[in-house]
């Protein structure tokens, strides 16, 4: 009987490793696909194959010697790093401080403004454009960098508020008044005590402000309004128009702009699990 008992859970066991096992390789499948599929689209260099998925044709790396030596991709490639750079520091600064705030000190206001932050996550931001606009048009930043950093800063901000809010509250407050004791002011207790223990939350908000940064076209095609202050997603949308269509370019840019997007995932990947997590939870 005992072996019968145990013989039916190996063969659910294994029926269960499989079926995870298969989904997990179709979900890899499904996810490298596009990736592999622009890839490979970028080094055929026969333009007869672009449009017929079942030819590969001859393969090189013309595309990517024409599209960083006779376009203006390297132009806005750095215009992307320093926007998505800027955007970075300013975002993960203010929300960081911003949700220190709110985890441990009590004002007038407080539930309104994290209330605020939650529902200005809630409009397109085809909305936010006109608002945004004349703001930056009043200010004078119109095309320019820091213009751009702010518009997306106020995509990042809300959401990485409330994230490092939430790992804020894992954090004992006992730590605090230790600070407090050792003659640390309030910024100081934040700076020296708290930020080192928040590293994987602060790390997904770095990751999150980059991205939401290095990708973002809406804003950045209404504010750069000249082709030197082009953004990469701006920039290479002028690959394909209504009288052409570059695919060899426009892949293989796409391709190179997943490299700093990779590298900064790298670079922060092992506090991303934990950052993602320990927020969820209060202690």
């Amino acid at each position: 009987m005992t072996q019968q008992v145990r013989g039916g859970r190996n063969r659910r066991s294994l029926l269960s490793s499989t079926a995870l096992h298969t989904t997990l390789v179709l979900a890899s499948v499904v996810a490298v696909f596009p990736v592999a599929w622009v890839t490979l689209t970028s080094l055929k260099t026969d333009r007869n194959t672009w449009t017929q998925p079942g030819e590969v044709g001859s393969l090189g790396f013309d595309n990517y010697a024409q599209v960083l030596g006779e376009t203006e991709f390297l132009t806005w490639f750095a215009n992307s790093l320093i926007v998505a750079g800027a955007t970075t520091v300013f975002a993960v600064l203010i929300a960081a401080t911003a949700g220190y705030a709110a985890s441990r000190m009590r004002f007038p206001g407080k539930r309104p403004l994290m209330w605020s932050f939650l529902i200005t996550q809630m409009f397109p931001a085809a909305v936010l454009i006109v608002p945004l606009y004349n703001v930056l048009s009043d200010l004078g930043l119109l095309d320019s960098y820091g213009g751009l950093a702010l518009a997306c800063s106020t995509v990042a901000v809300p959401y990485c508020a409330w994230m490092l809010k939430g790992y804020f509250d894992t954090i004992p407050i006992s730590i605090d008044e230790a600070g407090r004791v050792d003659g640390l002011s309030p910024f100081g207790t934040f700076w020296r005590l708290i930020v080192p223990l928040a590293k994987p939350g602060i790390a997904v908000t770095v990751f999150y402000s980059f991205i939401t940064a290095w990708g973002e076209v809406a804003f950045a095609g209404v504010f750069m309004q000249s082709q030197g202050n082009y953004t990469l997603p701006v920039g290479m949308a002028t690959f394909v128009s209504d009288f052409k269509a570059e695919w060899g370019l426009l892949t293989a840019g796409s391709v190179l702009v997943m490299v700093p997007s990779a590298v900064v995932f790298f670079l922060v990947q092992r506090h991303l699990v934990a950052g993602l997590t320990a927020g969820g939870v209060k202690s």
